[in-house]
């Protein structure tokens, strides 16, 4: 029996809830249970499993991060914007650790196809980055590593692996300027043609 009022997305915000206190390896489906106050079994009308409640978290993070994201960069361009992406970026996963890490999972294809966060996302990235005059495969590049900038930064400012007496804030605002000049000045490919 369905526990009234219980539905897929309340299940979904109190696992991204208690994956944000606790980190996600916590979120179980009998912690989550026990926090809902119902059986496991009635959690198993919302969700098929573990996975599928993790996947469910990742994504509602992604719909609530590509929200701040869009909201940050509508307006502007170039450097401006990617300053206002990777702040917004930087900060949802501050906020929220748990849902940010739940972002960060492998998903099949069919756990995604129809997710609106995801697809977003990939939009207001390249859509950032043509800013900079950059076309397929360098788009694809210059994505793949934008993510994998902050991500890297993310992950180990909130494992607190910077101990160094320099302000984070500000590591990060430098980074981002280093970025800016990589992206102004895209390298040409090995095969001597433009990026356009």
């Amino acid at each position: 029996m369905v526990r009234a009022g219980l539905t897929a997305a309340k299940v979904t915000a109190a696992a991204a809830d208690m994956a944000d206190e606790g980190g996600l390896d916590n979120v179980t489906v009998s912690a989550l249970a026990r926090r809902l106050g119902v059986k496991d079994a009635s959690l198993y009308s919302h969700v098929k499993n573990l996975r599928d409640l993790r996947v469910r978290i990742g994504l509602l993070g992604s719909e609530e991060m590509t929200d701040r994201i869009a909201a940050a960069v509508a307006g502007r361009a170039g450097k401006d914007a990617l300053v206002a992406f990777a702040d917004a970026y930087r900060q949802y996963a501050l906020d929220h650790p748990g849902r940010y890490a739940a972002t960060q999972m492998r998903f099949e294809p069919e756990e995604v196809a129809g997710s609106v966060g995801f697809r977003r996302s990939v939009e207001l990235t390249y859509g950032m980055l043509r800013a900079y005059d950059l076309a397929e495969p360098d788009l694809t590049d210059a994505g793949r590593l934008l993510r994998s900038t902050f991500h890297g930064y993310i992950h180990l400012e909130l494992g607190g692996g910077f101990g160094h007496s320099r302000d984070i804030g500000e590591s990060w605002a430098r980074s981002l300027d280093a970025l800016h000049q990589v992206l102004e000045n895209w390298p040409s490919r090995h095969d001597g043609s433009k990026n356009k």
